[in-house]
């Protein structure tokens, strides 16, 4: 018990201000629509055929301005995002006229707030620390449950210590965090699962991340130049035909020379909030290459898609909103105090008399 108890001080002084940064992002982000306050913001959702496919054709009138992609307006947020290269982006109207244009991700608080709980500023590189942080603590809850155990005549709940001393803070860490321990299990475990996909293995099985690379793997390429002036039109009327009670999600063009655009779809049983169901389009000819039906996934790809709705609050309402702000100011709570107890908040040795009078 003594070997449990240094691992988990240890390990959480080291890696305990990652893991408030992402609680605490993550806090802010359950709420980030609420902060565009920009005209039309709060416009109802469009989704007829018709005035989607006029807005593409707006925003992707000129081939030298068109964005990489367009996330179409959703029923809480009224406006288009639009991500261009190197970090710019705009929001548009749903008739594609421009609101708001950013040439950095700086100039607008909930992009750079996405990108410091997704990748630390750091790209590819901090998504993975935010993973190997998200496992750790995982293993944090586990271990303190069991540490927490030994001291639970003692419990005794609180929002916040008595006071800033040490041994405060640390029996606040233990009461506090037993309380928080399911909804930061939940946060951190699918949290851990959208980095490392293998880790899908906890909870559905060896054979799930087989399974669910197969069922989410984007057609072959198709190498293709796109056109000068596609049919996106075409495009959204052959989606509609396909899943007539799908909502229009996104648009994407080709990537990484794959030659398809594509277009994601959101049916009515679906949590994902950009949903599953994908048309990919040539990106010459337009015509379809390929079409994907989320409602007819392996029951362990259907499982996946949940795990990103249930981690960043997609689902439930504001209920549900306001239980994973918990979950993260409670991992923001915990991950801050244990950095400060541990590196600066310890007392140090006093020196004895026969020491002091030896160095006089």
């Amino acid at each position: 018990m003594m070997l449990l108890d240094l691992l988990h001080r240890w390990t959480g002084g080291l890696i305990g201000l990652v893991l408030a940064v992402l609680g605490i992002s993550g806090a802010l982000l359950v709420h980030k629509d609420a902060w565009v306050i920009l005209p039309h913001a709060g416009d109802a959702q469009v989704q007829a055929t018709s005035a989607i496919a006029g807005a593409v054709e707006r925003i992707m009138a000129d081939p030298s301005a068109r964005p990489q992609m367009i996330l179409f307006a959703n029923e809480g947020f009224g406006l288009n995002r639009l991500t261009f290269k190197e970090g710019a982006g705009g929001y548009s109207d749903q008739a594609g006229i421009m609101v708001q244009r950013w040439d950095s991700q700086w100039e607008r608080p909930e992009i750079w707030l996405f990108d410091l709980h997704h990748h630390l500023f750091a790209g590819n590189a901090g998504e993975t620390v935010g993973g190997i942080a998200a496992v750790a603590g995982l293993l944090f809850v586990l271990s303190g449950i069991i540490l927490w155990w030994r001291t639970r005549k003692t419990f005794e709940f609180r929002l916040l210590p008595k006071r800033l001393s040490r041994p405060a803070i640390l029996r606040h860490h233990r009461d506090l965090g037993i309380v928080a321990a399911p909804l930061l299990i939940l946060s951190l475990l699918t949290g851990a699962i959208l980095v490392f996909r293998p880790m899908a293995a906890l909870i559905l099985g060896s054979s799930a991340p087989m399974v669910i690379d197969a069922s989410l793997k984007a057609p072959d390429p198709h190498p293709a130049e796109l056109a000068a002036h596609p049919d996106w039109r075409k495009m959204i009327e052959t989606a509609r035909s396909h899943f007539p009670e799908a909502e229009v999600r996104s648009l994407s063009l080709p990537r990484d020379g794959n030659g398809l655009i594509t277009l994601r779809l959101k049916k009515a049983e679906e949590w994902l909030p950009n949903g599953r169901t994908t048309l990919w389009f040539a990106a010459d000819s337009g015509h379809l290459v390929a079409a994907r039906d989320a409602s007819r996934l392996p029951t362990k790809a259907k499982i996946y898609n949940l795990l990103y709705p249930l981690h960043a609050a997609k689902v439930g309402g504001l209920p549900y909103r306001l239980v994973m702000t918990t979950s993260g100011l409670a991992l923001g709570l915990l991950g801050s105090l244990t950095v400060w107890t541990f590196w600066f908040a310890r007392k140090r040795p006093k020196k004895s008399r026969a020491t002091l009078v030896s160095a006089s």
